[in-house]
């Protein structure tokens, strides 16, 4: 398949952009790369789709997504956070049945196709909530991700008992440890390549050494809130000492958030080659800080990005997100020419593949790599006129301007349309499951807001 007159921002070490440009697919590869008059001509029998008034980009990658959390989208706002977790979120996902958390997973891998996210990392997959089905669900859709299964000891959160989890979400160590390592077993490289399993938080030292001999990707929260610090210094630590004693950090780890780190923390991250997912929205909303995310850049920290949960976030659109990164952090330095839009799309692209280790595979669009992009269109009013590609892509665009969606050299996306799910039956059970989990956790009235309804 030969796609042809697009403006593609190539994301290739030379940070190319093709005006007129063309991409060349044999089954899940990148062939070839360049201008549409030059590939139509070497290639006069290819099939053709054209894409004039659309810019191509490389797949999105979310390095930090709450799959399941979907289904609680809106129930949980403007809640300081030990409330939002213990009273609505904890509370809610504790209350979760197998088929809700499956129809939850199809709502946010449905919302990310849509909007232009290709791959993603899942972090803390509960056992309750069935992770077969969770790879089932990647495989139905075509989209390509690393899934984590949560792994936990206690029952609490930083040794607090006033952070305790909901009953129902609490798991042995043999469910959560020992059943991480199954599903890694199971599912890892599965889906021609398009899945990898890792593991997230909890029994740190366990988890480290077993993840370590079998190489298995470790994802963790980390330094989200001032209590996170807090309880590092309890005992006797700062995050990333903390995390390199228990063998955490490494160039097959994810930390997110990241927001209270002092610069001795950014160093050893440097030094370890520990990848950072950054989450603006989530730790705006929540009022948790923000992301030392120019200094980090500055060590040679290596900072995704990702939309967390939809209860803090309420959305998992990626391009919202990278809006979001280019602007707070210019808001908060007092420097309009922090984090440019061009060092925010490499976030949301190339970053966020070696974040996952699959740099030679995805996040560029270049010859031998997988046929995983995304077309941008820029006919409408909201985006013209447009002058730098990039900027249009990063301050304009929002997920609903994603025309079509590849991955792994399939359409799963066309003309806004999902192709490979029934996107009306997705809608209509996350919609009935979801009220159904409020009645059942006995939130029907505090999840309504604060004006009343008529």
């Amino acid at each position: 398949m030969l796609y042809t007159h697009a403006t593609i921002i190539t994301v290739n070490p030379l940070r190319e952009i093709i005006l007129d440009g063309a991409l060349l697919v044999h089954g899940n590869l990148i062939i070839a790369v360049g201008k549409t008059q030059l590939l139509k001509g070497e290639h006069p029998q290819e099939e053709e789709i054209d894409l004039t008034g659309r810019i191509v980009i490389p797949g999105l990658i979310s390095t930090h997504v709450h799959t399941a959390q979907s289904l609680i989208r809106g129930a949980a706002d403007d809640l300081e956070l030990v409330s939002w977790l213990c009273e609505r979120v904890w509370v809610l996902q504790g209350n979760y049945t197998e088929e809700d958390s499956n129809a939850a997973v199809r709502l946010s891998i449905a919302e990310m196709l849509k909007t232009g996210t290709t791959c993603f990392l899942e972090s803390m997959f509960a056992d309750r909530y069935n992770f077969d089905n969770l790879c089932y669900a990647v495989l139905e859709s075509g989209i390509r991700a690393c899934l984590g299964k949560i792994v936990m000891d206690i029952a609490q959160y930083a040794d607090n008992p006033k952070w305790s989890l909901h009953p129902g979400l609490v798991e042995t160590r043999e469910m959560s440890l020992i059943g991480a390592v199954k599903m890694w077993e199971r599912w890892n490289c599965a889906a021609n390549d398009r899945i990898r399993v890792c593991v997230s938080d909890g029994l740190y030292k366990e988890m480290t050494k077993i993840a370590r001999v079998n190489n298995i990707p470790i994802t963790m929260h980390c330094a989200e809130v001032k209590a996170d610090r807090d309880f590092f210094a309890s005992v006797g630590h700062t995050p990333m000492s903390y995390c390199e004693e228990v063998g955490l950090l490494g160039p097959k780890t994810v930390l997110v958030h990241m927001v209270h780190l002092d610069d001795a923390d950014i160093a050893k991250l440097a030094e370890t080659k520990t990848h950072v997912a950054h989450c603006p929205t989530s730790n705006a909303k929540l009022a948790s800080g923000i992301c030392r995310v120019q200094d980090l850049q500055k060590a040679g920290v290596n900072v995704g990005l990702g939309t967390d949960g939809a209860p803090c976030n309420n959305s998992n659109d990626l391009m919202q997100e990278m809006k979001l990164a280019a602007m707070i952090h210019k808001a908060v330095s007092y420097d309009p020419t922090a984090v440019p839009a061009e060092n925010v799309l490499e976030m949301a692209t190339i970053n966020g593949a070696k974040a996952l280790g699959l740099e030679d595979s995805i996040g560029s669009l270049e010859v031998g790599k997988k046929a995983d992009f995304v077309a941008v269109d820029v006919r409408s009013v909201g985006m013209q006129p447009w002058f730098s590609p990039v900027s249009a892509v990063v301050y304009s665009a929002t997920g609903r301007d994603v025309d079509m969606v590849v991955v792994d050299g399939k359409i799963l996306v066309r003309d806004g349309k999902l192709l490979t799910m029934d996107e009306g039956e997705v809608v209509m059970e996350a919609e009935k499951r979801s009220k159904e989990v409020v009645a059942r956790a006995g939130l029907v009235e505090a999840v309504k807001g604060k004006w009343p309804t008529a």
